[in-house]
């Protein structure tokens, strides 16, 4: 029996090449809002996507066939990383953001990691209120590569 698909339970998969130009479309709808805030654009913007996704970085929620979030993970000398999760901006709330999030963490684990990480910019202020939620634990926050950032792991069961 196949599962439709729902807000909150949209289809995870790879990004395939032709997937680039929505996956970019996603990501800078998702973060345009913060251009102001930050004063420049947020970094995900500014990925090379089909060169990502061709690496193998990047997943794309689906819903009925539209790319409707993008998750970019790969693994680091620190552990397994999530770069970006965003979800188009008339899904957010929905759910698709942590599905992604519980997504990395799963293949973080399948992947013989017991923590994952991420960052945010310091002025994302409504991520360092969600975070903590869902279970990771600030610790660092530094300038990197020209951003203020706050850095986030979690312990994966």
């Amino acid at each position: 029996m196949q599962i439709t698909p729902s807000r909150s339970n949209p289809i995870i998969r790879p990004a395939l090449p032709d997937n680039a130009e929505a996956v970019a479309f996603c990501v800078k709808a998702a973060f345009m809002p913060y251009i102001e805030r930050i004063g420049k654009p947020p970094a995900p913007m500014l990925l090379d996507f089909p060169e990502i996704i061709a690496a193998g970085k990047v997943w794309v929620a689906e819903i009925a066939g539209r790319v409707v979030g993008v998750l970019v993970q790969y693994e680091t000398e620190a552990g397994f990383y999530i770069d970006t999760v965003a979800a188009i901006p008339e899904l957010q709330g929905t759910g698709v953001g942590r599905a992604l999030l519980l997504f990395a963490e799963s293949e973080a684990a399948r992947r013989g990691y017991r923590s994952i990480y991420l960052c945010t910019n310091l002025k994302m202020t409504d991520n360092q209120r969600f975070y903590p939620k869902i279970g990771y634990v600030e610790y660092e926050r530094k300038l990197d590569q020209g951003y203020d950032r706050v850095f986030y792991r979690k312990q994966l069961p």
